[in-house]
């Protein structure tokens, strides 16, 4: 078995700003799995806020590889995040490839279409509702936001756009003050969903909190080993390749989920149509489908996925993964 480690930078077409970070490339690591004659490829971007970067993911894999390690030893030596999830997709590749399966005979998924959200980075009010409009053939949007005017922006998007389905993603950028203040304007302007609103380990006063519009976790819940705690805050967990560390463990998300009643998203960490592909396969679980990463990127990987109107995107060809 031969396994091979390199990066890849996608420039994004504009900077996509968020609460206290702008992204203005993808900057990801490929692992390539050769056995028997057949290939499995995996991406991986890395958790920006936890500082993995291509040089840290691949200095985790290199401590850990040998030619003979399998997909179950490197769930078990590598910790969650982008250097597991890259080869663990990787290896979920292989699998399919080797057995002439796709992920979803694998999975025994029956495939339902996904229309995914269309993100709208922070900018003036005025300027995010001209990315709203012009995401027009999208239904469903994410808007994000900080703790800056974010009902003036919210206003702003919900003029140009009475019919889109919106959810907010603030990146833990509330207070729980400012959360009790927003909430009542978000159920106003009909949001379908309020996104980590308030600091990872410092969300304890939404325990038994009562919310007009549904909160979801992402930051305060990064894998399925923190799921328990999350679950009894948040009424939706967002699933992340990157940050639980591949499809391994988001399908035991999806399974705690399932027993809980707890409604999914599944999220992205930009990235090209190789980090949707098997994020496609969790959407199948979810109630909320962010699989946009693709379009902020100049260029795109071979076989990439396709957007039609209404957001829905095109199922992964085996040809780019599974």
């Amino acid at each position: 078995m031969l396994i091979n480690i390199e990066p890849h930078s996608f420039p994004l077409k504009f900077p996509f700003v968020i609460t206290g970070y702008t992204f203005t490339n993808a900057n990801t690591i490929h692992v390539t799995i050769q056995k028997d004659g057949h290939i499995g490829i995996g991406e991986a971007c890395g958790i920006y806020y936890e500082d993995e970067t291509q040089e840290s993911m691949t200095a985790s894999l290199n401590d850990v590889l040998h030619s003979r390690i399998s997909h179950e030893e490197i769930n078990q030596l590598l910790p969650r995040g982008g250097a597991r999830n890259a080869i663990d997709c990787a290896f979920w590749d292989l699998k399919c490839k080797t057995e002439g399966k796709s992920i979803f005979k694998m999975l025994d998924i029956n495939i339902r279409p996904l229309s995914t959200v269309a993100t709208v980075g922070i900018d003036t009010p005025e300027n995010m509702a001209v990315r709203a409009n012009e995401y027009s053939k999208y239904k469903n949007l994410k808007i994000k936001l900080s703790n800056d005017a974010p009902i003036e922006r919210l206003e702003s998007i919900r003029a140009v756009r009475p019919d889109a389905t919106l959810i907010t993603d603030v990146n833990q950028g509330w207070s729980f003050d400012e959360l009790k203040e927003y909430i009542p304007h978000c159920k106003r302007l009909g949001l379908s969903m309020i996104e980590q609103p308030l600091a990872r380990g410092a969300d304890d006063e939404l325990e038994g909190f009562k919310s007009d519009v549904p909160l979801g976790a992402d930051e305060s819940c990064l894998d399925s080993h923190e799921y328990a705690q999350a679950a009894i805050k948040y009424d939706v967990i967002n699933i992340k390749l990157d940050k639980c560390g591949g499809l391994t463990d988001a399908l035991e998300i999806i399974k705690l989920a399932r027993i809980d009643g707890k409604g999914l998203m599944v999220g992205n960490m930009t990235g090209s149509s190789l980090s949707m592909a098997p994020s496609y396969a969790v959407g199948q679980f979810c109630d909320f489908i962010d699989l946009d990463g693709p379009l902020f990127l100049k260029e795109d990987v071979e076989h990439g996925l396709t957007y039609a109107d209404g957001g829905i995107v095109s199922t992964p060809h085996s040809d780019l993964w599974g």
